[in-house]
């Protein structure tokens, strides 16, 4: 009587192991996100894996995926996102460690992060159940404001920044203000595209599953692979080190600071990994680099790992993520798949972790062999092809349309986070029972 419970118990181990290694694979292509490649698995062609693969298993495959791309995805992440040498001292610390030729240290130190909010996260899955449904229902009357708090935050934490030349009042104010209002104005114009695209979408409905990653490709990868090719900077030898340094307060500081704020991003629906990585960092202050890389590999493991372990905690049982809400159309998880699928994460988590120092490694072999540019030219033509071949012509042209939204942070210098408005701005009305008259107010009803 219980050999289909083992059958399928046991089913979990290769599938989530299968499902890391996959992942680890699509994160190795720059900006290519996990989620289109779950949306094509699990849809394409026609039902994809979902007639082929019993539930848990499915399950198991898509905590994999996400596990392996969460962990592996801070190699494309530093190591192809070179800045400008002129923005040397107002980049990433990541960045600034890959122009000191220690780009393979600030992956290393991501792993660490994701691995102490990995550990953090499966010593709290016993208490998950009776916990966590009480919070969301304390908190789910009031998600609306705390989205509106967030956005406020992010909007404000944009701080001026302009040269200290003399200058005329009126000059001295444009100079010190061009990013903060290139800033408003790419939240603005992305919550305007998130708006058609909820109300009116012009994506054809067999490609609804996947109706925001054109927009997404656009404001967030295209820019980044095109401020790549049109750069001029030439990539530094990277140092192959066998040990890096990270203390007790170090580690301890990042992995708390960014736990919480990946545990924010994941709780609160909409609330993406990016503010929680910003969260994080503010928590953690910038300016000690050992600990932001830390925090940020920390927050990104809770945001994804853990926001999709969501949908199986039971009375809880909410889908945070796009990932998450893809599988829950083809599969409603039972209260006894809660421990099989922690324990698929934490098999994906460790696989991802154990194979990243060799993946970083052969990935700045290929660097070296063919340039960073080259590499970026093929994640461009995959990307078009994905984006092309899921949602047809129309989804290339609204990729098309939010890329040149998702260029104005990176031609003002300002935060490319505000391209979040995409989500944040429709949801945050909806919650507030107002989108219908905003969407009304836009002719989009």
């Amino acid at each position: 009587m219980n050999e289909p419970w083992l059958l399928a118990s046991l089913g979990i181990v290769p599938f989530a192991v299968l499902g890391a290694l996959a992942g680890c694979a699509a994160a190795c292509v720059p900006a290519l996100h996990i989620y289109t490649v779950i949306g094509g698995l699990l849809f394409l062609p026609t039902q994809g894996l979902t007639g082929a693969l019993p539930g848990p298993w499915l399950s198991a495959l898509t905590i994999g995926l996400v596990a392996g791309w969460t962990i592996m995805n801070a190699v494309p992440a530093i190591l192809l996102s070179a800045p400008d040498e002129s923005a040397l001292f107002t980049v990433l610390p990541g960045q600034r460690f890959l122009m000191a030729r220690r780009g393979y240290e600030a992956v290393i130190l991501t792993a660490f992060g994701a691995a102490g909010a990995m550990a953090l996260v499966l010593s709290l899955t016993p208490f998950a159940p009776r916990a966590l449904p009480g919070i969301h229902r304390v908190l789910s009357p009031h998600y609306h404001w705390i989205i509106w708090s967030v956005i406020t935050f992010m909007l404000m934490s944009e701080w001026p920044r302009g040269r200290t030349a003399v200058m005329s009042p009126w000059d001295r104010f444009t100079s010190g203000t061009a990013n903060t209002m290139a800033g408003l104005a790419t939240f603005l114009l992305a919550g305007l595209l998130g708006f058609v695209l909820l109300y009116r979408s012009p994506l054809p409905v067999q490609s609804s599953f996947q109706n925001l990653t054109p927009a997404f490709t656009g404001l967030f990868a295209l820019p980044w692979l095109i401020l790549n090719l049109v750069s001029r900077l030439t990539l530094p030898p990277q140092q192959m080190v066998t040990s890096v340094r990270v203390d007790a307060r170090e580690l301890l500081r990042g992995v708390a600071g960014g736990t919480l704020g990946g545990a924010f991003a994941a709780f609160i629906p909409v609330v993406s990994g990016g503010i929680g990585a910003m969260l994080a960092g503010h928590a953690t202050s910038q300016r000690e680099e050992r600990t932001f890389l830390v925090a940020q590999g920390a927050s990104k493991t809770v945001y994804y790992v853990g926001g999709l372990l969501l949908l199986f905690v039971p009375g809880l049982q909410v889908a945070r993520g796009t990932g998450a809400a893809m599988l829950r159309v083809i599969y409603s998880p039972a209260p006894s798949d809660y421990w099989p699928a922690v324990a698929a994460a934490a098999l994906a988590t460790s696989t991802a972790l154990l194979i990243l120092p060799f993946c970083t490694r052969l990935t700045l072999r290929v660097m070296d062999k063919i340039g960073y540019r080259a590499v970026s030219w093929c994640a461009l033509v995959v990307m078009v092809l994905l984006i092309a071949g899921i949602t047809g012509w129309t989804g290339l042209g609204v990729m098309l349309v939010a890329t040149g939204i998702g260029l104005i942070p990176v031609l003002f210098d300002s935060r490319r986070m505000n391209c979040l408005g995409v989500i944040l701005l429709p949801m945050a009305c909806n919650l507030s029972g107002i989108g219908p008259d905003v969407a009304r107010f836009l002719g989009l009803l």
